[in-house]
């Protein structure tokens, strides 16, 4: 199993990273938030090309972290997820919020 880690990179783009599941999920969460919260960025990109495995626990760190930037007054843009993540998505009726139509 891989770390999973979430994280500015050099382009400012908020990379995620890892396996995606009920045991990395609140550490991420808790790091997304801080990371998402002390942006100055007025529009955010999260790209989960990094993404090794997600659960549906990947989809509701996605949820939350879209819901954290609305709060904070920022736009959150989601690129590059998974087939696995996008298959979820989809089941779940969650593609034209996530915005990965």
């Amino acid at each position: 199993m891989s770390q999973a880690s979430i994280a500015f990179d050099e382009a400012g783009v908020v990379q995620l990273k890892g396996v995606l599941d009920y045991s990395s999920g609140p550490l991420l969460r808790k790091q997304g938030q801080i990371l998402l919260r002390n942006s100055t960025a007025s529009h955010l990109q999260i790209s989960c090309a990094g993404v090794d495995k997600s659960s549906s626990v990947g989809l509701a760190l996605l949820l939350a972290f879209m819901r954290d930037g609305q709060d904070s007054g920022k736009t959150v843009e989601l690129v590059n997820l998974p087939e696995d993540m996008r298959k979820i998505a989809q089941v779940c009726g969650l593609t034209e919020i996530l915005g990965i139509e």
